[in-house]
């Protein structure tokens, strides 16, 4: 999913409160990028044998890493996978769909081996926005039969940028339907009832449930009618500030951030 938990981000909530005309979560909301809290548990890549793996990834990762566009199977927003190593240092990762770029990004390992910096480009949106950015990571481990530097245990530790279209998502209650959408595509009309209702423009995403609670709205994702994460916000008494929690059952993470309305 393009959510926070991916890289990726959106959050949802709308609240009917009694005798106001509108919710608590009605309009704009940005997510604060320093406030992003990310997994505990790290990635690992594995570089060998000319081949590439991915052992934390939500869909199974195992491509020669040859520059060549390289078949994977099971992921919904990618058909094809290439690897690049550009030295030993830096590697560049291209994804495609049906032979169009949905993403890329550029992973450079420090002189002293124990940070890597993760320049991407998101192409993925359904209405052609790109959503771009850069994330730090820390060494947790090396892999001393590895043949780059990036090979090893690494775990992200602050988005030190993201373009404001991937920050960015609006509610709109209408009686008992909450109304959301992002300025990347990505929308629904679901009812506060916890019933499925379609999610749109997110390939991994199908469906959506939401449930609310006094200030709080949880969502529960799915995919073919499968819980895939959910994410709950709670508002606070300004009505100006959220925390997001967020869980992601593919890849057995989660994490939090902070949002401000606009």
């Amino acid at each position: 999913m393009k959510k926070m938990f991916v890289a990726a981000s959106i959050v949802f909530a709308l609240l009917p409160t009694a005798g106001a005309a509108q919710s608590v979560f009605d309009g704009t909301w940005k997510t604060e990028v320093s406030s992003i809290d990310f997994p505990a548990k790290p990635s690992v890549f594995v570089f060998k044998d000319g081949m590439y793996e991915c052992k934390t990834c939500a869909t199974p990762v195992l491509v020669k890493a040859d520059g060549k566009d390289q078949k994977i199977v099971g992921n919904p927003y990618a058909d094809t996978l290439s690897v690049k190593i550009i030295d030993a240092n830096h590697v560049e990762m291209v994804s495609k769909k049906a032979g169009k770029v949905v993403a890329k990004s550029t992973y450079s390992v420090s002189t002293d081996k124990n940070s890597m910096l993760r320049e991407y480009a998101n192409h993925s949106a359904a209405n052609a926005e790109v959503v771009k950015g850069t994330t730090s990571y820390a060494r947790v481990a090396y892999d001393k039969t590895g043949t780059n530097q990036m090979s090893g245990s690494w775990k992200a530790i602050k988005a030190d940028k993201r373009s404001d279209n991937g920050l960015l998502v609006t509610y709109k209650a209408e009686g008992t339907t909450m109304n959301m959408s992002t300025p990347t595509g990505e929308s629904y009309a679901a009812k506060t009832d916890g019933t499925d209702a379609p999610f749109k423009g997110d390939p991994g995403t199908t469906t959506v449930a939401v449930k609310i609670r006094k200030n709080t709205l949880e969502e529960t994702f799915k995919r073919d009618g499968k819980a895939i994460g959910m994410s709950r916000m709670e508002v606070d008494a300004s009505g100006k500030k959220a925390k997001v929690d967020w869980i992601d059952n593919l890849t057995k993470t989660n994490g939090n951030y902070v949002m401000l309305k606009q």
